[in-house]
């Protein structure tokens, strides 16, 4: 889509995959009200407006706790140099909706993305709907509003059905009430937290050595240092069954004595380590261990 890309206007962008209406763009106008937001069809997309300076930072869902972590992110972090400076959790609240005249009764068919559906299962068997696989949320909002068949109708956010002239149906249809998906903020340089900044997270990404329990023996200074790990992932690297990378968050800042022996344990069994990003950990991260207890 054309756009100004003037570097005043590239200055104040943050750049999100999906239409407008997608859980990303509320996220990017919760976490940054003054900013503006610009849709891009693919990540791929989106990181490079960032690393080709047509904005400034990019809102990028990265896992959520119903669904397990988004697809493809994983494999575009190491290549996409870009960092990560911050993260942003946003509980998702899907609303059912369809064209003025729809009734629950009538609808025969939902559409939405792939991890929407997933995320609302029961309401989809309840109602013995047809699920239809969309590109995204919004977007699947977007069609069903232009198809104007009063028998299909979409999950997405309600914001979608502000945009888009869709009537809501049926509110807050998601199976679990703690259904939050965590983004990260990606920009083109780092902007490390300060280890007196309170609570910091680090990510990195890193390839083991090709040894035997190589990985056991890695997360082993993790452990022996007190340093607790949030997240770890692994992929396949190149369509490879041989060749695995990780990526893993921890609690702490790597100049920290135990953060920083944990990382050089793990440096010594690793053919590849890079740090990702050292920010400021949500607070929503806190106030989600106070709920459980």
């Amino acid at each position: 889509m054309g756009s100004d890309t003037s570097p005043a206007v590239a200055e104040n962008t943050i750049v999100f995959q999906g239409e407008p209406g997608a859980n990303s763009h509320i996220a990017c106008q919760e976490a940054f009200p003054d900013m503006m937001e610009r849709p891009c069809d693919t990540f791929e997309e989106a990181l490079a407006a960032v690393k080709d300076g047509e904005a400034r930072l990019a809102m990028i869902p990265i896992e959520n706790s119903v669904a397990g972590r988004v697809a493809d992110i994983h494999h575009l972090l190491p290549g996409s140099g870009l960092y990560i400076i911050g993260e942003h959790f946003l509980p998702i609240r899907f609303q059912l909706m369809g064209v003025k005249g729809a009734t629950l009764d009538g609808l025969k068919s939902v559409q939405s993305h792939v991890m929407a559906l997933g995320q609302c299962r029961k309401l989809i068997a309840k109602m013995k709907l047809r699920a239809v696989v969309g590109a995204d949320t919004a977007g699947s909002a977007r069609q069903i509003a232009e198809a104007g068949d009063v028998t299909r109708s979409a999950l997405a956010p309600a914001l979608a059905a502000d945009i888009y002239g869709l009537e809501i149906l049926k509110r807050d249809v998601e199976d679990a009430a703690h259904n939050t998906t965590r983004f990260i903020i990606m920009a083109a340089e780092p902007d490390d937290a300060e280890p007196e900044d309170g609570p910091v997270v680090t990510s990195f990404i890193f390839k083991v050595r090709n040894v035997p329990a190589a990985l056991y023996k890695a997360m082993g200074g993790f452990a022996t240092n007190g340093v607790n790990m949030t997240k770890l992932e692994s992929y396949q690297v190149g369509g490879s069954f041989n060749a695995t990378q990780f990526y893993a968050d921890v609690e702490g800042h790597p100049s920290s004595r135990n953060v920083r022996l944990a990382l050089e344990e793990l440096e010594f069994f690793c053919s590849e380590l890079k740090i990702l990003g050292v920010y400021k950990a949500s607070p929503f991260r806190a106030n989600y261990r106070e709920r459980l207890g």
